[in-house]
């Protein structure tokens, strides 16, 4: 059975906003193109030495700490050098993030969205080799519209794919048959994955990401059907090539 890939969706900045694309190019090894390649660190982060440029996730400003955060957009230019970011309680902001001037813009923009009793947005960081992403292998994450529909029938609710930050949304295969593809290689066009294990969820799902506020208990929905709280999965890219929004998606033998 062949499934049909859906959305194409980047986070440029951790946390900070999403964005659609029609087409991507995967490269084997590799996150998806700029995906979390940079991170807002708050004002109690450690980072020690680390030439691959990955840090833990407790040091960046993220969604479960602010439920508004989850609402922000995110547009990067077609060379990669700005970031457009918009909210529904903020103007647009566009930024250079590899700019002197980022860090502070940034800090300041987003400093009505997150909550006073938390470490303080604090400066910009750029990922190295390893994007800035929860896991410090270059994943990319896979996740079902069908699984994502009888989660919010479940739910009696109308659920967004951004609650889940994911990267490739698939359709037509039936719903959770990803949850055991753990070690199988999925072919999405012309490229190639090896999954790897199931994506276990936070609170920051509950946040609606049109409107930034708290309204949806996924992770008991989760917990209360199927005794766990695992959403989509992560994979590897074992051959790079082209991706486009209709490309066929199917799980290899």
């Amino acid at each position: 059975m062949t499934g049909r890939l859906a959305h194409i969706v980047r986070h440029p900045i951790k946390s900070l906003g999403w964005e659609e694309l029609p087409a991507v190019e995967l490269t084997a090894g590799k996150v998806l193109p700029y995906d979390r390649h940079w991170a807002l660190a708050h004002e109690a982060a450690a980072f020690e030495g680390n030439p691959e440029g990955w840090y833990a996730k407790r040091n960046f400003v993220r969604g479960v700490a602010s439920a508004p955060l989850m609402a922000i957009r995110a547009n990067l230019s077609p060379d990669a050098s700005r970031v457009t970011l918009t909210h529904p309680e903020r103007p647009a902001l566009e930024i250079v993030p590899d700019g002197g001037a980022a860090s502070a813009a940034l800090t300041d923009w987003v400093a009505p969205l997150w909550p006073a009793n938390r470490p303080e947005p604090a400066r910009l960081v750029t990922a190295g080799a390893q994007a800035m992403t929860d896991a410090p292998d270059p994943f990319v994450s896979v996740l079902s519209l069908a699984s994502l529909r009888d989660l919010g029938q479940r739910m009696d609710k109308d659920l967004s794919i951004h609650r889940f930050r994911g990267n490739l949304w698939f359709d037509g295969l039936p719903a959770w048959e990803e949850a055991d593809w753990a070690g199988r290689e999925l072919a999405i066009g012309a490229t190639r994955l090896r999954v790897v294990e199931p994506i276990t969820r936070c609170n920051a799902t509950r946040a609606n990401p049109d409107t930034g506020r708290d309204d949806g208990d996924t992770l008991a929905a989760l917990e209360a059907a199927f005794g766990h709280r695992d959403f989509g999965v992560f994979a590897t890219v074992i051959e790079g090539g082209p991706i486009r929004i209709g490309d066929p998606v199917e799980p290899c033998p």
